[in-house]
């Protein structure tokens, strides 16, 4: 068996022309064009790797993007003045505040002074109550195009046992809670897991989000099971996932590629997510 590779880059693609004509047909209606605008503290390589494919991401969907670059000293309270001023400015539809934060920024806080409105990375409080008990909000984004990656397989969600490896706040615990409304009977597992083969192996959608290099390896997965990697690390100055790909290929049906898998439908559910802020603002 060879799996069939799952490209986040190809229906990112996809779903970028269909968003690029919806958001051109709206700015000539309306005379909006939808507006992100990203906050950058510090110059963390990575952060600054993301934030470009943000941009990139507008110009390529007709979306206007701001990007406001800070200091790593910048003191907690001018953050939150900005973040404010950013809530009440009316051409500004979606905000974004890059993680991670410096040390000496209470992250929570951020987010928590985001207005739910335009909170467009699903991150507040507000939307992630809203998302548990299924009500109309952002929905995170990794997790949200987890989702679109797995529909792509045309497998249906519905009675598979889906195990997820990691418990975050950004992708383990929402994912979950997404899976759940997919009608999926759904394992989270995480570092104090024991035992942790006798549940990989019995997944029918495996999710790999821990951040370890290679971590999950063939002899874990069940054969023909779907394969969704989310982990982005580094080796050899090589990026690589979570999955030890190029054997979990001969295992499982469907895998996701490190790079070219989450990554972009990442920054795709971003796009939608703001483009959709704009809509209900503007009403």
């Amino acid at each position: 068996m060879s799996a069939k590779v799952v490209s986040g880059k190809e229906l990112a693609n996809k779903i970028r022309e269909e968003l690029k004509d919806k958001v051109s047909q709206f700015i000539e209606e309306k005379n909006i064009v939808p507006h992100l605008v990203v906050v950058l503290v510090g110059d963390d390589p990575a952060s600054q790797s993301y934030v470009k494919g943000k941009q990139k991401g507008c110009e390529q969907t007709n979306m206007k993007s701001t990007l406001i670059k800070l200091p790593v000293e910048t003191k907690e309270e001018e953050l939150i003045e900005l973040v404010e001023k950013l809530n009440h400015d009316e051409t500004v539809h979606g905000i974004l505040v890059q993680l991670p934060l410096p040390k000496h920024i209470d992250e929570s806080k951020i987010i928590n002074t985001i207005s739910v409105e335009k909170d467009v990375d699903g991150f507040s409080p507000i939307n992630v109550g809203k998302m548990v008990l299924k009500e109309d909000c952002f929905l995170p984004c990794t997790p949200a195009g987890i989702i679109k990656l797995i529909k792509e397989t045309n497998i249906d969600i519905t009675g598979k046992h889906a195990v997820i490896l990691g418990r975050s706040n950004i992708v383990g615990k929402p994912v979950l809670h997404l899976l759940l409304r997919e009608n999926a009977t759904v394992t989270i597992c995480h570092s104090r897991t024991k035992d942790l083969k006798e549940f990989t192996k019995d997944a029918d959608i495996l999710i790999a989000a821990i951040g370890k290099a290679k971590f999950v390896t063939a002899d874990m997965i069940k054969p023909g099971a779907v394969v969704i990697d989310v982990g982005v690390n580094r080796v050899d100055n090589k990026l690589c996932g979570d999955v030890d790909y190029e054997n979990a290929l001969e295992v499982a049906s469907y895998i996701t590629p490190v790079p070219g898998g989450v990554g972009p439908m990442t920054i795709t559910m971003l796009l939608e997510n703001t483009f959709e802020a704009c809509k209900r603002i503007t009403k």
